[in-house]
């Protein structure tokens, strides 16, 4: 007869030690599993939220239409009408200047209508909106690069501005991009007033519309519009999508936070089967005399069942009050980045499915130690300490019943089920490979010629022993190294890209809208005071590539429901230049290029990534659109581009007579000698904006500075997620060594009755876990750098370079790891007193 629940309960409960000693890798376990899940959650939902709820804020309206170098037409306006309330503008690089200082600036004209959603909050307190007149809202950095204090007036293009307000919070800040310098807000009149709009000028105007009818779906208006103005180069976003940029970057990071979540449960899992198997061990005699009292198999289950479930329970509370704490650190490594508030965020859908699955997996891989323990009669538990148990297969039932619970649950809740699925299909992959792996040592060590060294000789003899625990150590060590692995590659990884990404060498600044007239007198002012400064012009002009493909076929892109896959080209307006001689940097790898003042029919040279995507070679044509106007040339060439080289990279360039007739101007480098003081600097900007005023410079090192900044932010971000799986990692190892502490026990009493010094023992040890790890590091390295590879590659679509000399200092911190846990739980069992421990067996 079973007993009674509340029976069971009293025996479990005074079972259970209050500090749940033996039952703590259990619960460390699932609280780091959980506390990833619940911090993951919490954030992702947080971010998503935020974007969603906030779209009309962040773009400014429910839709957004920007064009380059002009303003809309009055039927393309009228058509924007039609919607609701329209508030437009312009957004172009600038130079604002005093007599004794210059700095570039991202001027932002706004209409009287701005903001349409949000507030502008200045730093005085004031909510407002537009500024009037020539009054302008200030960045702070602005306003101490050029020594202003408010109420000082400084000049843009040609006109004097007053400094009348410092920008604390600007609405749609997160929508307009990445900055080239600080911003300076206007009224919409400005620009114009200041010479900024010439013909050929380097501006983009516009357009938001707040709908009147609620009802508008921003996706079906931007299709209408698309349709009515096929060739205008409209680059439309929705107030669904506010900001492409960070979409993608929340989708990057949720998928990466993702998979960190299921490596923590993947190695959660084994540590708690560890864990329970370890417990349970210990718990041997108990049992045994639970079953000689009378106590049923299933009176077993229950017991055990209930201390487990509280563990798991605790650990499970424990990891969402941590989730909910750590929240606001990574949410405050990604401010700047994404709209995410710093402080404390709780979301219960992502806290009880983080519940949730804590307490699957801990069921799901304690069962089976739970159902070996039900099943054997009390004499063979007795006897287990030297006669270990036998497997059971309902265990491994309930095992695999519970894991496909576990990878339906992630399949269900997860927004990118093949990601997931993916992942959990490697993750399984992974343990059939390192269960294989540990049936192959065993093999491998059992037919090895015997050592003379005795203590090698034994170290071998316990890899392939019965009863070994060498299947479990190499599932637990295996994980655990990749963890490491995982986490340096990552890291390196990034690391990586910044250097080269972000270029160490790279012009001093960028000059926008030199006049095309003024281009000695541009060379003159810098050579001036930098005789060896190298000065590098091109022709530049925007244009949207609106058909291309052989001549008598060629494909409309108005006309394409999606682009072609990584035909980024062919979406909106690009930088179009001309030249008469291929590009620095660049090689050709198909066709020729033209001969100087080339006079036949129009050629273009197109990059060959490009080209590739959108199926274009040689011989093809391509129509671009420049201010309006249609015009068509062959393709002459591919070219390879050094993307990486910052300099004037085109994806499109013409000979001379295809688009020279065009308005346009001439941007260039300006590349100083090295050394070179900040009063010089200071020198060259105040000449530049006093004789070429509606020039721009765009200082190349605040640019590098920036992104280098928000790579090293998502670096963090990913270094603090990843290190959950670093933190499971070592639970697992140290859950491994304490759950055939049982065992060694029985081994040392037994090596040390024989004759065995302590040395021997710990020597002995450090040879058998040496062996193991030695080889697992290997193993380790082809899954966690499998792993890192699609986080970096898949995920992130960053250029794969890992730093192995660091990933493999890494793989050895974590090897010395093993080998110092090995033997620091060594030591408690030279303290096990020889007749103690006979008498317990």
């Amino acid at each position: 007869m079973s007993l009674p629940l509340s029976a069971a309960w009293g025996i479990a409960r005074r079972d259970l030690n209050a500090r749940f000693r033996g039952l703590r890798l259990l619960l460390v376990c699932i609280f780091l599993g959980t506390a990833a899940l619940a911090a993951i959650g919490t954030l992702t939902a947080a971010i998503e939220s935020e974007l969603a709820s906030s779209g009309q804020e962040l773009l400014g309206g429910d839709l957004e239409v920007e064009v380059w170098q002009r303003d809309l037409k009055p039927d393309e306006m009228a058509a924007l009408e039609k919607y609701g309330e329209v508030s437009g503008g312009f957004r172009l690089q600038a130079m604002a200047s005093t007599p004794e200082a210059a700095a570039p600036i991202e001027l932002k004209a706004v209409d009287a209508k701005w903001p349409m959603f949000g507030t502008l909050t200045l730093a005085d307190g004031r909510e407002t909106g537009a500024p009037s007149g020539t009054d302008a809202w200030i960045a702070e950095t602005a306003l101490e690069r050029l020594g202003l204090k408010l109420g000082d007036s400084f000049k843009v293009g040609t006109i004097t501005l007053r400094a009348a307000g410092v920008i604390k919070d600007e609405p749609d800040r997160l929508s307009e991009g990445f900055q080239l310098g600080p911003t300076v807000i206007v009224a919409e009149d400005v620009p114009a007033a200041a010479g900024l709009l010439q013909p050929g000028a380097l501006y983009q105007s516009k357009h938001r519309v707040a709908f009147t009818d609620a009802a508008n779906d921003p996706e079906s208006v931007e299709e209408t519009l698309t349709k009515a103005f096929p060739d205008a180069g409209f680059d439309i976003r929705t107030r669904d999508r506010a900001s492409p940029g960070a979409d993608r970057f929340v989708r990057q990071m949720s998928d990466f936070l993702t998979l960190v979540g299921l490596a923590s449960l993947v190695i959660a899992g084994i540590g708690i089967a560890g864990g329970v198997s370890s417990y349970l061990d210990q718990r041997r005699s108990s049992i045994a005399t639970l079953k000689v009292l009378g106590a049923t198999s299933g009176d077993i289950v229950r017991i055990y069942a209930m201390q487990i479930g509280v563990a798991a329970l605790a650990g499970s509370v424990a990891g969402l009050a941590a989730g909910i704490l750590v929240t606001p650190l990574l949410a405050s490594a990604l401010q700047g980045l994404l709209p995410v508030e710093s402080g404390f965020i709780i979301s219960a859908p992502a806290l009880l499915l983080a519940g949730a699955y804590g307490l699957l997996v801990a069921f799901t891989f304690a069962a089976a130690p739970l159902l070996r323990a039900r099943t054997f009669p009390a004499m063979a538990l007795m006897r287990s300490g030297i006669v270990p148990l036998s497997r059971d297969k309902r265990a491994l039932i309930a095992t695999g019943l519970g894991l496909g619970a576990i990878a339906a649950l992630a399949l269900l809740t997860t927004a990118q089920p093949m990601l997931s699925g993916g992942f959990l299909l490697g993750a399984g992959g992974a343990l059939v490979l390192l269960a294989g792996l540990g049936w192959a040592i065993q093999t491998t060590a059992r037919r090895l010629p015997r050592p003379a060294n005795p203590l090698l000789r034994s170290a071998i003899a316990n890899i392939h022993r019965p009863g070994a625990p060498t299947a479990s150590l190499v599932t637990a060590l295996g994980f655990g190294l990749a963890a490491f692995v995982l986490l340096a590659a990552v890291q390196s990884a990034i690391d990586g890209n910044i250097q080269q990404r972000v270029p160490q060498e790279a012009p001093d600044y960028f000059v926008l809208d030199v006049p095309r007239d003024k281009e000695p007198r541009f060379f003159e002012l810098v050579q001036a005071d930098f005789p060896k400064a190298a000065i590098r012009t091109v022709p530049t002009m925007r244009g949207a590539v609106l058909a291309y493909g052989p001549k008598d076929t060629m494909i409309r892109v108005a006309d394409l429901k999606e682009l072609p896959e990584g035909a980024w080209g062919l979406r909106g307006e690009r930088g179009l230049t001309y030249a008469d001689t291929i590009p620095q940097g660049n090689r050709l790898v198909a066709g020729e290029w033209w001969s100087p003042f080339h006079r036949g029919e129009p050629l273009v040279s197109v990059d060959a990534r490009l080209a590739e995507a959108a199926g274009l070679k040689v011989g093809d044509y391509i129509t671009v659109g420049i201010l309006g106007v249609e015009r068509t040339a062959r393709i002459a060439n591919l070219r390879e581009i050094d993307w990486e080289s910052m300099g004037f990279n085109f994806i499109l360039v013409f000979s001379r007579n295809a688009i020279s007739d065009a308005p346009h101007n001439l941007s260039a480098t300006i590349d100083l000698p090295e050394q070179v003081d900040s009063a010089a600097r200071g020198r060259l900007l105040r000449g530049l904006v006093k004789e070429l005023p509606s020039s721009s410079v765009i200082e190349v090192g605040g640019i590098l500075i920036e992104a280098r900044n928000l790579l090293q932010q998502v670096s963090l971000a990913t270094l603090a997620a990843a290190a959950v799986t670093v933190l499971a990692g070592l639970a697992v190892l140290l859950g491994a060594i304490a759950a055939a502490r049982a065992a060694r026990t029985y081994d040392t009493v037994m090596l040390r009755v024989l004759g065995a010094s302590r040395r021997q023992i710990l020597l002995l040890q450090l040879a058998e876990y040496g062996l193991l790890a030695g080889v697992l590091a290997l193993v380790a390295l082809a899954l966690g750098g499998g792993l890192a590879w699609v986080v970096i590659t898949q995920l992130f679509e960053f250029d794969w370079l890992p730093d192995w000399s660091q990933v493999l200092a890494v793989l050895g911190l974590g090897v010395g790891l093993v080998l110092a846990f090995a033997l620091g739980g060594s030591l408690p069992l030279l303290r096990a007193k020889p007749a103690r421990a006979l008498r317990e067996l």
